[in-house]
């Protein structure tokens, strides 16, 4: 097939089955502890894209098996740049996901398949810890197999539940440091971090990762759905 040539959407039950999936993938707490390393590798991922397109040198992503990560880069400790870089966390994934929409919304699963497959390989040459390697090969290599190896049909369905995945999950991270903070934890999370950049309030920042995350979600759906 064509890379971009346009792909029928899958079933309009089979899409919801997919959003209905990654729902639940997303609120039980026992399978989120271990599915949220894949918002863990958009988190940090969009940090480390955005530290390189404003000129900051990228050198080093770790991320951990407790799902935390830590993007290093070097450059001015104030400006727009690292404020940019640190507002990129918690906004990659819901952001990732209204993309993969978009490209599923005109048909080019193909595309957004292998759009994944290379931002991960990218992304993995910084990668700086074994279990963060590994994390980025097994999600790479199971992109890689739909990719090369499934019926077209079985793409579409898998890209529908990975962008439905992105969008819901994108949602839970910022309620979860809310509560963290609430109970004097995460001293030095991203919203911490840009309130002493720019002396706005930290809860200022989370109802922008809210705002983020919930609008690409609405957003998002309204293409996965057709509406």
């Amino acid at each position: 097939m064509d890379l971009f040539s346009p792909q029928a959407a899958p079933a309009e039950w089979l899409v919801i089955a997919t959003g209905v999936a990654a729902l639940a993938v997303t609120v039980p707490r026992r399978i989120w502890l271990f599915a949220r390393n894949a918002i863990t590798i958009a988190h940090e991922g969009g940090h480390a894209l955005v530290a390189l397109a404003a000129g900051r040198r990228l050198q080093a992503i770790r991320l951990h098996s407790d799902t935390s990560g830590l993007t290093v880069t070097r450059g001015r400790p104030t400006g727009l740049g690292v404020v940019l870089t640190l507002a990129a966390g918690y906004t990659a994934a819901p952001l990732l996901g209204l993309g993969g929409a978009a490209l599923l919304g005109a048909g080019l699963v193909a595309v957004l398949l292998w759009v994944a497959t290379a931002l991960l390989l990218a992304m993995l040459v910084m990668v700086r810890n074994a279990y963060g390697i590994l994390s980025v090969v097994l999600t790479g290599a199971l992109f890689v197999l739909v990719s090369w190896l499934a019926a077209p049909e079985v793409q579409a369905v898998f890209a529908y539940a990975v962008v439905w995945f992105l969008l819901l999950g994108g949602v839970r991270p910022p309620f979860e440091l809310q509560a963290k903070r609430r109970h004097g934890g995460a001293p030095d999370s991203d919203a911490d971090q840009l309130t002493r950049l720019t002396h706005v309030p930290a809860g200022v920042w989370l109802a922008f990762f809210h705002t983020v995350s919930l609008c690409c979600l609405i957003g998002g759906a309204t293409w996965l759905l057709g509406l």
